[in-house]
């Protein structure tokens, strides 16, 4: 052993002990200030032992050098193993110099290194952290003269200047840091920590203790570096001189093809060759695949970090997941269509019957749509059925089913989509649902048409009118994707609760299917056949613990509910069912529950609704009226009151709109007319004010179905005569007392039948709606039909002064 080497074994501390810090992103250099985020747990608890006593820590960097795809070969270094982790065995001993502690849990520190260490052996803390047992290394210089290694850090130094001109952004504390450390070994660790070499370039560097052989790896690392920033500078001299000022904005792409050319490569980014992959399994039109294939050219030249790059990559990308060419097998088959709709649906004939002969026209025509076949539309209140018959068609063609909801919409771009200059942009609801159902040949459901809104942004429903045209929906031209869509496959199908909020360009298109509400036999069939069974299953009961009786079912539509569809009964039995589940899993799980009347009353509590039709209180000036409303029929009470000492003023209060104000003024003026003709003298109108009143004064109410009502309910006030019980009306009526036709009949006169009315009057012209009610409704109630007021008042009005 020669002198030097005992000098320098004589300067180890051997047996000192630190906590174990494992360096994971980073490498600490002896006398360097270094700032470190310490996030795990082991790391952190070693720091806080560490402010409790010395702010002494080991620090050892990780070490995964393979020797693969790397530019520059590293020499071996000795490692060891803690924790599962490969640790260079050269560390460093470092003094915390500043803590921060973080919201997150996590620590900020500045650390000092202070010297090279080497690994001796690890052992377990009091609080079962890792210690590690180290000696500290000394710089050495191995048959090389001082003058030598000095020679070589002017070199690198003079290299790293070079290289700092050409990069710009190196700190003024390395330049200070150099000046102020005459040592080449020193220097040698400011540039290692201050250059952006790799981490195992770095950690191979720390473990060399001897200056020489530091010098002479960081000598090849900063000439890489040089090397390196030349031909960046180059490349981008090259790419100025090229462009002119009109293609200042291709720079990013121009310079990326000098990269690649200089490199000699002319590989494609995984994007592209996803797309490219996606090309060819996909089957697209000619013009589709030739505007794709401009596309991937394009994005060839774009560098992935620009907003270009994911713009058309979006693009591309909609493109191919679009169904151009992807179709299902229809099955058209009316019998089969017919057993389906059967299946799932109870009543309903006229609406079968119209689906029936749509597909039986389908069928014949091998499936291709005239261009002059119409839309369906269905009308109908809500819960009556109209979404699941658009399931069923679905089922019974073999086909896809897509329902898009249009209520509320009130942006043009939600149908057609948006234009691609715009962030964020996407085709419309069209295109979207058409791509996640993967099939151009779909039964595609637009539900509440009725309910579309227009603004400053642009009317949908006249974006509809393309969709929905079969002789221009051959072509759908979408916003986004700019290129003719082919929808004539598509079997649309719209609905809506009210005709009347249905654009007129819109209903023009289509072909209008009333689905009618529900009469209480036919939701008594329902609830049997769909409801009750769904509801037992879904609230985990079995067929043996429960039975629906027919007197707990009609008490349930007949005093829980009051609406034209079955969704509230639904939801009453769910009530139920709910309420049978608790009481089973309470302890009476060996009783099987009849629900009957009895039940009913007991599970639900007070009946919500009661008969209006029935009313023990009658006074003149009451009468019950019809109404049609977008949830179906409704029974409508009138009261009128004369108030003395007035001057024949008309007061209207009930939300009522225009139509029906003018509605009761030509009642009132009419009433008037014939005063005489009831006892009454016209004095009578002239000392006194009326007021007319329809209750549920929350409810807009509009038309002017409630004329003949009105008339009836005045006469009954004027004369002291009430009207009949179970007793309800329906009509317009003109100036001169004449009864005109009104609309939604089977509503009307379903909702008084169930409100418990046994006498209905309607307009002559309506006799023909009567004769199609369901047999059902026509043995509960008794029709007069009239022509003119008088009529009306003979029937509704009792004999005699009240």
């Amino acid at each position: 052993m020669d002198e030097r080497t005992i000098s320098v074994a004589g300067m180890r501390k051997l047996g000192s002990t630190a906590g174990l810090f494992v360096l994971r992103s980073q490498v600490v250099f002896p006398l360097s200030l270094t700032p470190i985020s310490v996030d795990r747990d082991e790391n952190i608890s070693i720091v806080q032992e560490a402010m409790k006593t010395d702010r002494l820590v080991a620090m050892f960097p990780v070490y995964n050098y393979t020797g693969e795809g790397v530019s520059v070969e590293l020499p071996e270094i000795p490692v060891f193993k803690a924790d599962g982790e490969v640790l260079s065995k050269v560390g460093v001993l470092a003094r915390i110099v500043r803590e921060l502690q973080l919201p997150d849990g996590s620590i900020k520190i500045v650390v000092r290194g202070i010297k090279r260490i080497e690994y001796e052996a690890l052992k377990k803390g009091a609080d079962g952290s890792l210690q590690v047992q180290y000696h500290s290394l000394e710089e050495d210089v191995k048959g090389n003269s001082e003058y030598e290694n000095i020679a070589r850090i002017k070199m690198i130094l003079s290299m790293y200047h070079e290289l700092a001109a050409m990069l710009q952004n190196v700190p003024e504390e390395v330049q200070a840091a150099l000046e102020n450390n005459s040592l080449p070994g020193r220097q040698a660790d400011v540039l290692a920590d201050a250059l952006g070499f790799t981490m195992d370039e770095k950690v191979t560097i720390l473990s060399m203790t001897d200056i020489t052989e530091r010098l002479d790896l960081l000598g090849i690392l900063v000439t890489r570096e040089l090397e390196v920033a030349s031909l960046g500078l180059r490349i981008q001299n090259q790419v100025q001189e090229a462009m002119g000022d009109s293609q200042r904005e291709f720079f990013l792409r121009e310079q990326l093809r000098i990269v690649k050319r200089e490199l000699g490569e002319e590989s494609r980014g995984g994007d592209i060759a996803f797309l490219e992959n996606k090309l060819l399994d996909t089957e697209l039109p000619e013009n589709v695949e030739e505007t794709v294939r401009t596309e991937l050219e394009r994005l060839e030249c774009l560098p992935t970090s620009t907003p270009e790059f994911h713009i058309s990559f979006a693009y591309v990308n909609w493109l191919l997941d679009c169904p151009w060419c992807k179709f299902t097998e229809d099955r058209l088959d009316c019998d089969v269509a017919r057993e389906v709709l059967e299946e799932d649906h109870y009543g309903l004939k006229d609406v079968k019957e119209r689906i029936l002969e749509f597909l039986a026209v389908l069928q014949l025509r091998n499936g291709e749509q005239s261009s002059k076949a119409p839309i369906l539309c269905l009308v109908g209140p809500p819960g009556v059925g109209k979404t699941s018959i658009g399931q069923s068609i679905a089922r019974a063609m073999n086909r896809n089913f897509i329902r898009v909801s249009l209520g509320g919409v009130r942006d043009e771009a939600e149908i057609r989509g948006h234009r691609r200059t715009y962030v964020g942009a996407m085709p419309g609801r069209i295109i979207q649902n058409l791509k996640r159902v993967g099939s151009s040949n779909p039964v595609f459901m637009l539900d509440e048409v009725d309910k579309l809104a227009q603004d400053f942004r642009g009317d949908p429903g006249s974006a509809l009118l393309e969709v929905l045209d079969p002789a221009q929906n051959h072509s759908f031209n979408d916003n986004y994707i700019e290129l003719g869509f082919d929808l004539s496959k598509v079997f649309f199908i719209a609905t809506a609760n009210s005709i009347e909020n249905i654009p007129g360009p819109l209903r023009d298109r289509m072909e209008i299917i009333n689905v009618p509400g529900y009469t209480s036999l036919e939701k008594r069939e329902i609830a049997k056949r769909y409801l009750a069974p769904r509801q037992i299953s879904e609230c985990g009961l079995k067929a043996k613990q429960i039975s629906f009786r027919v007197t707990g079912i009609d008490d349930m539509i007949k005093f829980y509910t009051m609406e034209s569809g079955v969704r509230e009964l639904e939801r009453i039995i769910a009530r139920v069912c709910r309420k049978i589940a608790k009481s089973i899993v309470s302890g009476n799980n060996d009783e099987k529950f009849v629900v009957d009347s009895a039940l009913v009353a007991e599970l639900l509590g007070k009946k919500r609704y009661l008969p209006d039709g029935l009313r023990k209180d009658r006074k003149p000036g009451y009468v019950l009226g019809m109404a049609w409303t977008g949830a179906g029929g409704a029974v409508l009470p009138v009261e009128i009151l004369a108030i003395p000492g007035g001057k024949g003023n008309l007061k209207l209060t009930g939300s009522l709109g225009k139509v029906m104000q003018e509605s009761a003024e030509t009642a009132f003026s009419f009433v008037r007319s014939i005063a005489k003709k009831h006892n009454v003298e016209p004095e009578f109108f002239n000392t006194n004010d009326f007021h007319i009143h329809v209750p549920d004064g929350a409810t807009p109410k509009d038309g002017p179905s409630a004329g003949v009502t009105l008339v009836t309910a005045l006469v009954s006030l004027i004369s002291g005569r009430v009207v009949r019980n179970a007793l309800s009306m329906s009509g317009e009526i003109t100036l001169h007392g004449h009864v005109t036709a009104v609309g939604g009949i089977r509503e009307k006169v379903t909702a008084a039948s169930q409100a418990g009315v046994g006498t209905i009057i309607l307009p002559e012209e309506n006799r023909k709606d009567a004769d199609e009610l369901p047999e059902e409704i026509k043995k509960k109630v008794v029709f007069h039909f009239v022509r003119d007021c008088e009529s009306v008042l003979k029937l509704a009005l009792e004999e005699g002064i009240k």
